[in-house]
């Protein structure tokens, strides 16, 4: 049986997109999980890539073998119908703290790039949030499938620019002491993503249902990712004190780039705002199926809550609510391995 290059490329995209979030459009995610680490930090990168193509690949094997049409029935087999619904809250509760990460980051982009207050970005995010909720989002999703290609084109020039700085290998590969956490941390950091990935790759490879194609969409899907990864974080090291703000990717571009870069923010933007759409729209369908309110109602609701977390600053917040998540998913990470 031949592989169908079409469906593999289109399958990749859609890895690849689900994975590529708010928090790594700003390039935050990177810092916390790798490039605090240094030199090590690449070294995890390649292992947390590893994990994105093995147990990519392995999650929609198992839904095509289950013949599972949402990630709730793959749930089931991974941990059985008693725990399932556990299992579900757990899901609910973490939807809930990354889009409350997600608005932290939205106020970010307007308090540290704009320098405009806060809460505009916040508020300002909640209120639209609510009308695309209520109006639906079929415009949003073809705004989408745009956004991550241009996000990678911006990644991409971003990293040609720094290639040619004079102290690119001297930064990219600074002497560091060894330090296993970062090797846990390439494991929380894939954990974290195939997690909240899986309600998008279970329906994509029952739609697909070719084995070979399957896999070969996985493989190419995870390289990308890792390319990504890796340009992400030789770029923000090149930053002085890169742990200190909040969105490195912005500042690099403003410093390497200034003429594009208004069009940057407004690329991590949308990636911010799509991603907290997709959330609740996950979060409204899974609170309907128990309370039968109003879809308004259920957004204000997940938002009030979300507000009260996000009054944390976004760094403090991403660097403590993923890791936990993280270390959480890696429960579902090791029954992928058994099963």
């Amino acid at each position: 049986m031949k592989v169908k290059w079409k469906e593999s490329l289109q399958l990749a995209a859609v890895y690849v997109g689900s994975v590529v979030g708010a928090g790594f459009a700003t390039g935050k995610e990177i810092v916390e999980f790798f490039s605090r680490y240094g030199t090590i930090g690449l070294i995890a990168i390649v292992l947390s890539g590893i994990f994105f193509v093995w147990f990519g690949v392995k999650i929609m094997l198992l839904a095509l073998r289950l013949k599972a049409t949402s990630y709730h029935q793959l749930n089931e087999h991974l941990f059985g119908k008693l725990l399932t619904p556990f299992v579900n809250l757990m899901m609910l509760i973490m939807l809930i703290g990354v889009t409350a990460v997600m608005l932290s980051g939205a106020g970010s982009v307007f308090e540290e790039q704009l320098a405009l207050p806060r809460s505009i970005g916040i508020m300002g995010t909640i209120l639209l949030a609510l009308v695309i909720l209520v109006i639906g989002t079929r415009g949003l999703f073809i705004v989408n499938s745009l956004i991550v290609p241009l996000l990678i084109i911006f990644c991409l020039l971003l990293f040609g620019h720094v290639l040619f700085l004079p102290d690119f290998f001297t930064n990219a590969f600074k002497p560091v002491e060894w330090q296993g956490r970062a090797l846990l941390s390439s494991v929380s950091y894939a954990s974290f993503n195939l997690a909240l990935t899986q309600a998008v790759l279970v329906p994509a490879a029952r739609e697909i249902n070719d084995t070979r194609t399957i896999i070969m969409g996985g493989v190419i899907g995870g390289i990308i990712l890792t390319l990504l990864l890796i340009m992400n974080h030789l770029v923000v090291v090149q930053l002085p004190g890169f742990q200190l703000y909040d969105i490195p990717l912005a500042v690099m571009m403003k410093k390497m780039a200034g003429t594009v870069h208004i069009l940057f923010l407004l690329v991590i933007y949308g990636e911010i705002f799509s991603s907290i759409i997709a959330n609740i729209y996950g979060l409204e369908r899974f609170i309907k199926k128990i309370l039968p309110i109003r879809t308004l109602y259920i957004g204000i609701m997940i938002f009030a809550i979300a507000f009260v977390i996000s009054s944390v600053n976004y760094s403090v917040l991403l660097a403590t609510l993923y890791p936990l998540f993280g270390n959480i998913a890696f429960v579902y990470f090791l029954l992928l391995l058994i099963k």
